[in-house]
């Protein structure tokens, strides 16, 4: 856990700010926008001016709309030089796409964060602990330290982040802290149920179809316990969706009992595809997707890649044990 030492700075920044700007990386998970969607309400509670935001394309994926998405601002109206920026949920500025240069111009910049610090610590002050089970834990310690009030629509997103970043209390970053903290924010009125219903029990009819395409196409790599598969622009357009309602694709490649690791690639363009990585724990896709000049953690990552889904696929498995 962030140390008190660390945590009374930054909540010290927040209570003296009128207005913080706010961003978190790029096609925002239930992490970074819980986390930043909690310190904005908490912060609108307490009087200030907020404007949450991240970089294009500028929309919540179908699974979070449940969350106060109306406090977010286009990238294009937050401060160029914001007297006080937080950032969550980014371990480098380049995630955070179009707002980079926002918080590079920033007079005083938090950064909130449980990934493994790169050689650029880019914040003044930096909360990042990357033995948090996510962004959202810590914020939450950030909120208690500046003794903001965490009502039931704070505790909401708080727990989103840590529900979703967890994997529901199934891999291995969620500790007993992890635990305590979320037995704290139902107290306070976050509703498992809610959360699980709106986050994994809700799909457009056309996800059936995309799975189905994707599953067809699933691929087993015996000798480096991978199972793969790729979605196509073909698949969105026949099911009449985008990609942010393709989200969960990833959790039925890895269902397979081999798949030690699992990728699926999503093709965003000619020769451009991204790929979300994951793993059972034995196998650190986060170490493959940063030599792919991705990022992302020891069982869940991405990365971005130009060429053809078998080129893609490839330059992984060069880089599994």
């Amino acid at each position: 856990m962030v140390e008190l030492v660390d945590l009374v700075p930054a909540a010290a920044a927040l209570k003296a700010a009128e207005r913080i700007a706010m961003a978190c990386h790029v096609g925002p998970d239930g992490d970074a926008l819980g986390s930043m969607l909690a310190l904005a309400l908490a912060a609108q509670t307490e009087g200030k001016e907020v404007q949450p935001s991240y970089g294009p394309p500028f929309e919540p994926a179908p699974a979070y709309r449940f969350l106060p998405t109306e406090l977010l601002v286009p990238p294009g109206v937050v401060d160029p030089e914001p007297d006080l920026m937080v950032t969550f949920d980014c371990g480098t500025p380049d995630r955070l796409g179009d707002l980079a240069t926002n918080a590079k111009a920033a007079k005083r910049l938090i950064v909130v964060d449980h990934h493994v610090a790169g050689s650029e610590v880019f914040g003044d002050l930096n909360l990042i602990d990357a033995a948090a089970s996510s962004t959202a834990e810590l914020t939450f310690h950030l909120l208690r330290a500046a003794e903001w009030k965490i009502d039931q629509r704070v505790a909401t997103c708080l727990l989103t982040g840590i529900v979703t970043d967890t994997g529901r209390f199934q891999y291995s970053n969620t500790s007993p802290e992890t635990l305590r903290v979320a037995a704290q924010l139902v107290e306070l009125g976050a509703s498992p149920e809610t959360i699980g219903q709106h986050v994994y029990e809700e799909e457009a009819f056309g996800f059936l179809g995309a799975a189905g395409a994707v599953m067809q196409r699933a691929v087993l790599v015996p000798d480096r316990n991978l199972v793969w598969s790729v979605l196509y622009q073909a698949d969105l357009a026949a099911n009449a969706l985008t990609l942010i309602d393709t989200d969960s694709l990833i959790d039925l490649v890895r269902l397979p009992i081999e798949a030690g690791a699992a990728l699926l690639l999503k093709e965003h363009g000619p020769g451009l595809f991204k790929g979300s990585l994951r793993s059972r724990g034995l196998i650190d896709v986060g170490s493959v997707a940063a030599a792919l000049g991705g990022g992302g953690h020891h069982n869940a990552a991405g990365f971005t890649f130009n060429g053809t889904a078998e080129d893609a696929v490839a330059a992984v498995v060069d880089l599994l044990p």
